[in-house]
């Protein structure tokens, strides 16, 4: 760990001589805004709990940007997509990733941002099958900063060869498409469960906030009595501080992942 420690201060060093700057993120799986087994939609209330984070930058999965016939049946439905539901006056700045396309609509990956987005692009890593998953890369413009963040939400696959593959795919975004000196986060939700991640995310130098500050990933899922270690966010070039895993009042009733915050120092 202090060789990890000791690489990084020397990246930092090498962008510039500028004071640190630090932000807050939160990722969350927001399950198409509906609660456990889809028995209520709840997604005002979701925005409530979302808002009071206080987060810069919000990665969300499985999010809706339409659907057709969901308006005629919830009366709390919103007109608008659910990613600019959620940033509403909070976050000026939004990408959408779409990934799964069906009859009645689509969903997919959303960043929602306090700061400049100057640029966003949504990578297909679907292997084969019906699960259509991507990486949505945006690059934020931090004030006062040389070097733009690299921030990447990301939710992989159910199968774990598709996962392993997936990962590689975003080993070789972050190595090969993105300054070695600049600042990255990826966040969000891995379906690792037999954590593999680590080992192949560090090719990347990419180092998980949780592991770094607790030895291990959080419990994250299911949200009502989290088991297994799903959700990750993982920094190069950064320092993650105080990492936490939300409290189930109120989030295990807004979500069957429990979210993660933590503060990212530049």
């Amino acid at each position: 760990m202090a060789a990890v420690q000791a690489d990084t201060e020397t990246a930092l060093a090498a962008v510039s001589a500028e004071s640190s700057f630090s932000f807050k993120v939160l990722t969350v799986n927001i399950h198409k805004g509906f609660t456990f087994f889809n028995r209520k939609f709840i997604l005002p209330e979701l925005r409530e709990a979302v808002r009071s984070v206080g987060a810069d930058v919000v990665f969300l999965q499985e999010v809706t940007g339409s659907h057709i016939k969901h308006a005629d049946k919830f009366d709390n439905y919103p007109e608008a997509p659910h990613y600019e539901f959620l940033a509403d006056t909070i976050w000026p700045q939004f990408a959408y990733g779409r990934n799964a396309v069906y009859t009645n609509g689509d969903h997919g990956n959303a960043v929602l941002s306090k700061f400049p987005i100057v640029r966003f692009e949504n990578r297909d890593v679907s292997i084969s099958g019906p699960e259509r998953r991507g990486l949505l890369h945006c690059e934020l413009k931090i004030p006062g900063r040389s070097v733009n963040v690299h921030a990447i939400c990301v939710h992989l696959g159910l199968i774990e060869t598709h996962r392993l593959q997936q990962m590689q795919m975003l080993c070789d975004l972050v190595r090969n498409e993105i300054p070695p000196h600049a600042p990255v986060v990826v966040a969000g939700d891995f379906n690792d469960w037999r954590h593999r991640a680590h080992a192949v995310l560090e090719q990347a130098e990419l180092h998980e906030v949780f592991v770094q500050a607790n030895g291990q990933a959080a419990r994250t899922f299911p949200a009502r009595l989290p088991l297994l270690r799903l959700d990750r966010i993982y920094v190069r070039n950064a320092f993650g501080h105080a990492p936490v895993v939300l409290p189930s009042n109120p989030w295990s009733h807004l979500s069957d992942h429990a979210p993660l915050a933590a503060e990212i120092e530049l």
